[in-house]
């Protein structure tokens, strides 16, 4: 299976970066190659059965490079950027400053989200697609015990950001983590709708909504419920009512 040459490469996707020179650009194409063939394999063969070798040799690099850029199988499947933990954490705690910690959340999840989907766009074709490869292969239990492992170190950066932010302490106050774990599940339910209705409303929006829900207490006839209902309606179904009859 040969991985096809990906996008042009003028700096990380949705990030608004200048172009970057030629040795980074070379960077980022392996970088991007060898993403794509760990989806590629995975979502074909299953986690256990691919290993870090064959990833390498789809993308005609060596082992030994594959290291020099991830540091497991899994991180190549999910990005692996060693630093977006770490990123998150700190925008979040210095964001707009005289923003609510749950606007600042929501900015600083919303460029989170839009630059990843960003880099599943510059891996070449539709980024819908990717992250319904990946949505098949979590459901090999090997690849979703790796992507649990990395949702919960991004939800304790967020945590922590939180608290930095409000000055709080996570051993006596439960604010920063509560809303933690309630923001990246909306981001995690937003990116799950969001491929499922093939990227009709952008990722930006409908995290925006999500939060604007949560911020008011999830409504049931808020924005995000609205949004939903135009998906709907231009994928030609309406409001299907006849399910109520059976049919």
């Amino acid at each position: 299976m040969a991985v096809a040459t990906t996008a042009p490469l003028a700096g990380p996707a949705g990030r608004g970066e200048a172009p970057v020179s030629l040795r980074e650009r070379k960077k980022l194409a392996t970088r991007r190659l060898l993403r794509r063939a760990a989806l590629e394999l995975v979502a074909e063969r299953g986690l256990p059965n691919v290993t870090v070798e064959d990833i390498a040799g789809v993308a005609e690099v060596s082992p030994r490079t594959f290291f020099n850029y991830f540091p497991s199988k899994e991180a190549a499947l999910f990005g692996g950027d060693p630093d977006r933990a770490a990123d998150l954490r700190e925008h979040i705690a210095t964001a707009a400053p005289g923003d609510s910690a749950l606007d600042a959340l929501r900015t600083v999840l919303a460029r989170d989200a839009e630059a990843m989907t960003g880099e599943l766009r510059s891996l070449g074709g539709d980024p819908v697609d990717w992250l319904r490869r990946m949505k098949i292969a979590r459901g090999d239990p090997n690849v979703l015990a790796a992507h649990a492992a990395q949702m919960a170190a991004i939800e304790r950066a967020v945590a922590d950001g939180l608290a930095v932010r409000l000055g709080a302490d996570q051993a006596s106050d439960p604010y920063p983590g509560v809303v933690a774990a309630a923001a990246v599940a909306a981001v995690r339910a937003c990116l799950a709708f969001w491929a499922d209705s093939g990227g009709m409303t952008p990722i930006g929006q409908l995290i925006d909504d999500a939060f604007t829900a949560l911020a008011a207490g999830f409504p049931e006839n808020g924005e995000l419920r609205r949004t939903s209902g135009s998906v709907t309606r231009a994928n030609g179904t309406e409001d299907r009512g006849d399910w109520k009859d059976g049919n």
